[in-house]
This record gives structure tokens, sequence and C-alpha cells, in this order.
């Protein structure tokens, strides 16, 4: 059996979450961190791991990407943390939209 897992949780409607997106594959909601005008997560309403959605990103990435140019047209980032030491909170792969702002340089 699989761990608790909030992205399965909001997909379901048993959690919480301002949906900006949905269709019958993909979901994007409003990310609860606000460090930028425009913080959304793209993910697939089936529970993949980063590696499996990147491995086949396809209607999540054109979502994001259509998102993205919509919300912000003068740029945006896509993002994803694989892993602890790139800070990946959630095993359920997902894409970061990030803009709305100048983001500056890569940290």
């Amino acid at each position: 059996m699989r761990s608790y897992c909030v992205f399965c949780n909001i997909v379901a409607g048993r959690e919480p979450a301002t949906i900006v997106y949905e269709d019958d594959e993909v979901i994007v909601i409003q990310n609860i961190l606000r460090w930028a005008p425009v913080m959304l997560l793209a993910m697939p309403k089936e529970h993949r791991t980063q590696a499996e959605l990147w491995q086949d990103i396809g209607r999540v990435g054109r979502v994001a990407v259509e998102l993205g140019q919509a919300l912000c047209p003068r740029g945006f980032r896509l993002l994803s943390n694989f892993g602890y030491d790139a800070m990946q909170s959630q095993e359920h792969g997902h894409l970061h939209i990030v803009g709305g702002t100048h983001l500056g340089p890569y940290a």
C-alpha cells in the first residue's frame, strides 16, 4: 500500500486546493508557497513519481507551458525537484510553474 499522498487526496477531492485547471488527465493547483506572483503545481491525476512523469511529460508539459504563456507572457520557469538534496517534498510527480515577475539568476 502506498503511503499518504496529499496530491492524490487533492485529485480525489479529500483535501482542499485552489484548482486553476483540470481535465481528465491533468490538474493544476495554486502552490501554497508564494515566493513569486505566479506559483502553480501541474501534475498528472494518476500517481507517478518525478522520474516516471519526466519519462513521458506529455500532456502535463503541454498544459504547464500553455498556462505559463497565458499567465506570464514576459517569461516563466518550469521546475522539478528530484530527491532530498533538491528539496523534493512530494513523491507525486509535478511541475512548478513560476513567474509573474523578473526571476533573476539561478542560485
